[in-house]
């Protein structure tokens, strides 16, 4: 084989060398296995920040739980990059006499996936497994109407008979409750799991933060690397740390809907497939020229990305970067996911390198002199 010949195999393998290695696939697989409901982040947002705390300067907690890490500190112009922390979960509501429990929502849970569905209970003496109880088929076949789970007629059963059983467990009213289900990978670079929305998004940041620290690159400017907490119940935790640090850009990551599966109507939601590249969504929150500079990075480092349009607010945290304070122009960088809010919410591999690099790449071209003037 002539040497010419191997320097360029040489080079399209290098070109094609993957950014996750061992260590962060291990964290990615603890992360998303731990639970971190909205409200009781605590425990997912200590793995985070000791997954981080490597990478960045310094790192601080406002009194919600929402957790920063920091690059350039003393910067006085700001940009942040994040994602939110919290998985939807289930609160108990009610215990019968019985021992039996009834949930009320905590975020955008699904009642229709719940039947059948294995499930912790964080009461105060740890974990209790439970199960999502259903009556048998036989039970309901024939019926005039047959029965479907709502909110009011799903339950919990964790093997305890009486109302006196289940607070020996430690289980009260306000306990939260998560699914059992974790990571897993499925065939052509998939992975699945629960709460990908958004977990994925810390990971990707956290990988940001690692990429810049081990190619040791610097950034003319304070680089915040934020995990927040509560999006799911109206991206509370964004709305009070993007009032605390003040930045002047924000770059928020996501997850977005795959739209060709059945029963979604592309009309509506666009057209968007895990694996062909990031999300990019034109919307009123996302500043034009903010996104037109990440539009240009992706064309520049041959990034695919996919494109959505998204009517009055996006739904994710950077409605509350892009309104806080004097107005601070913001970016939306979703994933493509599969199945959102259930126990099977699935990503594809080349998607998460992905967005990875475009972050990356965008934070290494920005400065505080870069044009995101209105006019």
């Amino acid at each position: 084989m002539a040497k010419s010949d191997t320097k360029a195999k040489s080079k399209k393998a290098k070109a094609h060398k993957s950014i996750l290695n061992d260590t962060s696939l291990n964290f990615l697989r603890t992360y998303i296995n731990n639970p971190s409901p909205v409200g009781f982040e605590s425990s997912g947002q200590r793995l985070w920040l000791d997954y981080l705390k490597p990478y960045i300067d310094t790192h601080f907690m406002d009194p919600y739980g929402t957790a920063v890490g920091v690059i350039n500190p003393e910067a006085p112009f700001k940009v942040v990059i994040e994602a939110h922390a919290d998985e939807i979960s289930w609160f108990v509501n009610y215990i019968t006499d019985k021992g039996l429990i009834y949930v009320k929502r905590n975020g955008g849970a699904d009642h229709q996936i719940a039947p059948a569905q294995r499930v912790f209970i964080h009461g105060k003496k740890g974990a209790v497994k439970a199960v999502f109880g259903w009556p048998a088929i036989h039970t309901r076949i024939g019926k005039e109407s047959e029965t479907q789970p709502k909110t009011e007629n799903i339950w919990l059963d964790c093997g305890a008979r009486s109302k006196k059983e289940i607070e020996a467990l430690g289980i009260h009213v306000g306990a939260v409750v998560t699914y059992q289900d974790g990571f897993d990978e499925l065939a052509n670079d998939h992975f699945v799991g629960r709460a990908f929305d958004n977990r994925i998004g810390g990971f990707m940041i956290a990988e940001v933060a690692r990429l810049l620290k081990e190619n040791k690159k610097s950034v003319p400017y304070g680089l915040y690397i934020v995990n927040a907490v509560q999006e799911e119940i109206g991206l509370r935790g964004a709305e009070m740390i993007a009032r605390r640090i003040k930045p002047d850009i924000a770059i928020v990551t996501d997850v977005t809907h795959d739209t060709n599966t059945p029963m979604i109507n592309k009309n509506i939601e666009g057209d968007v497939l895990c694996g062909n590249g990031p999300s990019l969504a034109y919307a009123p929150a996302v500043h034009n020229k903010l996104l037109s500079f990440v539009e240009n990075i992706a064309e520049k480092n041959k990034i695919p990305v996919q494109w959505r349009a998204l009517s009055r607010s996006t739904g994710t945290d950077t409605d509350s970067f892009a309104y806080a304070n004097d107005g601070c122009p913001s970016v939306l960088i979703s994933m493509p996911l599969r199945y959102m809010h259930t126990t099977v919410e699935m990503i594809h591999r080349n998607d998460i390198e992905n967005t990875i690099r475009l972050m990356y790449e965008t934070l290494l071209a920005l400065t505080p002199k870069t044009d995101l003037s209105y006019l």
